[in-house]
């Protein structure tokens, strides 16, 4: 009985590696940043919190100096998306939804361009996201911050690996009883070579005298 393996839509399998990522993908990944970002600014908070009352006995919260925390978190925003940039081209939730930053030729991105592009992205959300109407309207997806850096943002995977997948499943499932059966076939002996060994001479007729 064969168990027939549901396919993928065509669509849905175009390969799309380098090419220029769409908003709703750059939008999941930064906000799967900020999350990040956010959170592990809350616990470094609590850490620092948790430090200096071990030290000095005394309460300390960060969130009571409203411009150290803001500067704080500033610094730290900038290093999250500067330093992640600059080593791969890619932050934690860009590679979780499969895009990189690259240059406008589609090389890496050098460590200029990624401070740059984290100024960029600073303007942008200082416009109230009038930035990023350039990934909405323009056709190479391009916002501020990429225009400041002379960056773009591509696609990091080839959906058609997916396809891949999908066919080499079901050939493995229409393969399957044959393969079982040969598995069960015994082997073939194996025959053992003689030794050879020095060619030994008959014996001598007898001769009548």
């Amino acid at each position: 009985m064969t168990t027939t393996v549901p396919m993928p839509a065509e669509e849905m399998t175009v390969g799309r590696q380098g090419h220029y990522a769409g908003a709703a993908s750059r939008l999941v990944a930064f906000a799967v940043d900020a999350g990040v970002a956010w959170g592990l600014d809350l616990l470094g908070q609590a850490l620092l919190g948790g430090v200096v009352r071990l030290i000095s006995g005394h309460v300390y919260t960060l969130t009571n100096h409203r411009f150290v925390a803001t500067v704080a978190l500033v610094v730290w925003l900038f290093l999250y998306f500067a330093y992640q940039w600059a080593v791969s081209g890619k932050t934690l939730g860009m590679a979780i939804l499969g895009v990189q930053v690259v240059t406008v030729e589609g090389g890496p991105i050098s460590f200029r361009q990624a401070i740059l592009r984290t100024l960029g992205l600073g303007l942008c959300l200082l416009t109230l996201g009038i930035g990023f109407l350039g990934i909405v309207f323009q056709r190479e997806r391009r916002a501020l911050d990429d225009y400041v850096a002379k960056t773009a943002v591509v696609y990091d995977w080839d959906a058609r690996a997916a396809r891949l997948r999908w066919l080499a499943r079901k050939e493995g499932t229409a393969h399957h009883g044959l393969s079982h059966q040969r598995s069960l076939a015994p082997p073939a002996p194996r025959q053992t070579p003689r030794p050879s060994g020095p060619p030994t001479s008959a014996p001598p007729e007898h001769v009548p005298t």
